[in-house]
């Protein structure tokens, strides 16, 4: 492989301090670098030829500083596969064409009125469902369908009949597999259904304590979300001991079955899985949000409706919290359900990928060394060139919707960065990695007291493992000195908008409802 080094005394300097991010990051005075510039390039070169020896592969390396002018590299040019860093290019792309602010709806639509002697809707009714992410959270940190229920409750509502008809914006409320993801990843809880028909990221989560005695069956003290219970089948066992066994297997139906043993002494057990048939899931969850208000309904459900009118009036409405909150979260926990919904959300059902890349062609100004198929990258058709990264990340920032973006990312010591330690304190680096069976990148930016580096450094082979060492290594090296990436001092205060925009959020339009996501 072939390395360019490229100004190295720039290195040192970096421009003369940090990218005024739009307003978003303070301008810092420049500092020399305590080492010679032969120095730095000593280290560097010793680094990569320890990291090649270490972790043979395929490597692709690009350093800049805040303009975007690349100090040193390898390969800068080479599509390699980049795994979850491209969730950074998705959350940029979904701000960009929402805003910061934006937010999900979740609705309750009909149309109708209340019989005020029965409490029965008279009228269609319809659930619509645009696929929130923090939509029925385990923690019961972010909106309920019960919260839809209690709405329905306080207009007088003591009846639904009928079948539950469940739309979204833009097309059926579905969740389905990816065709891009490969196969051997479906069932797995970073690879849910994904679709507009989103509860509890599509993963269901059971807490089970033993019986009384031996030979009773264990008991379920937790479930979430709340209802999805009566989809089990109990036939565990309690047993003598301390130890357990238990198991969560699939049926046909959309179900699970209980199976194996637990001790009677044994603490209780949680298990979580994926929610292949969300259909199922959100029949039950419904039916017990409605039951805990109140409201009696006969559960018969309905994806799809033909013959139910428009509706007109909306009977209920929740929201999730701010794009800005839900993309931290999605690069922080390396989320590919949020990934996923994001670039949906942004981009539409259909040819979303190809929108994300047209974004980011119009950001760097080249459609070179870009190739995706998905917004989370677990498709292992996906390529970024480190070049593009670098383009990127120096050039969004500088756009009114890419404000504050770093803090979009993770910081060393959380979420995926938590194995980063060794830096001088939290908050110095804020970057995204990126890991499959044969990939490990790790892309970012870098405080220092001279300027703001670049870093993309990807990795293609069998020595993932190594390679993350590595990279963890040289982000150690370069960050000796490193100083914490400011934010602007306005958003401290509101640390879920991370930004935004310096506008209020848009209020919502009035009726007719229109299906939309907001």
């Amino acid at each position: 492989m072939t390395r360019f080094p490229r100004a190295p005394r720039q290195f040192l300097r970096a421009a003369l301090g940090l990218l005024v991010l739009t307003g978003g990051l303070s301008l810092l005075p420049a500092v020399a670098g305590a080492q010679g510039d032969a120095e730095v390039q000593r280290a560097l070169d010793s680094w990569y030829s320890r990291a090649k020896r270490r972790a043979p592969g395929e490597w692709g390396i690009a350093i800049a500083d805040q303009t975007g002018r690349v100090l040193w590299s390898v390969a800068e040019d080479r599509p390699l596969l980049p795994a979850s860093t491209v969730k950074m290019f998705t959350t940029g792309f979904a701000r960009s064409t929402l805003g910061g602010n934006a937010r999900v709806a979740t609705r309750v639509v009909g149309t109708g009125m209340v019989d005020p002697f029965t409490g029965q809707w008279m009228g269609a009714w319809a659930l619509e469902l645009n696929g929130d992410l923090s939509l029925e959270r385990a923690s019961r940190q972010g909106p309920q369908l019960a919260d839809l229920a209690r709405q329905l409750s306080a207009r007088g509502i003591r009846q639904l009949q009928g079948p539950l008809v469940v739309r979204s914006a833009d097309g059926p409320a579905d969740a389905v597999f990816p065709s891009v993801w490969a196969s051997r990843h479906k069932g797995r809880l970073f690879a849910p259904p994904i679709g507009a028909l989103t509860l509890n990221e599509n993963t269901v989560e059971f807490t089970i304590r033993p019986g009384a005695k031996s030979g009773a069956r264990p008991i379920i003290i937790g479930e979430s979300p709340r209802g999805v219970s009566q989809l089990v089948t109990n036939r565990a066992r309690t047993v003598a001991g301390r130890r357990s066994s238990l198991r969560l297997s699939p049926t046909s139906s959309g179900g699970w079955i209980l199976s194996g043993t637990i001790g009677t002494s044994a603490r209780p057990r949680r298990l979580t899985r994926v929610a292949n048939n969300p259909e199922a899931v959100l029949r039950v969850v419904w039916g017990t949000a409605l039951q805990d208000a109140g409201i009696q309904w006969d559960h018969s459900f309905a994806l799809t409706s033909t013959t139910t009118p428009e509706p007109t009036v909306v009977m209920a409405q929740v929201e999730s919290p701010p794009l800005d909150s839900l993309a931290s979260e999605v690069n922080t926990r390396s989320l590919n359900i949020g990934a996923e919904l994001l670039l949906r959300w942004a981009g539409g059902a259909s040819h979303a990928a190809e929108k994300l890349m047209a974004h980011i062609s119009s950001i760097t100004g080249s459609t070179a060394g870009i190739h995706l198929v998905d917004g989370s990258g677990l498709s292992t058709e996906d390529r970024i060139a480190p070049s593009v990264f670098v383009s990127y990340l120096t050039r969004f920032p500088m756009t009114p919707e890419g404000k504050n973006f770093p803090l979009l990312l993770p910081a060393n010591g959380e979420g995926t960065l938590g194995r980063l330690g060794g830096m001088p304190g939290q908050g110095v680096v804020r970057a995204k990695t990126g890991t499959l069976g044969n990939v490990s990148t790790l892309v970012g930016y870098l405080g220092r007291p001279d300027g703001v580096l670049v870093v993309t450094l990807m990795y293609n082979g069998g020595y993932s493992y190594t390679a993350r060492q590595e990279q963890w290594r040289l982000f150690r090296t370069l960050g000796a000195d490193a100083v914490e990436i400011p934010a602007d001092h306005s958003l401290v205060e509101e640390p879920p908008q991370l930004g935004g925009d310096d506008e209020a959020a848009p209020a919502l339009p009035a009726p007719p409802v229109g299906f939309g996501i907001y």
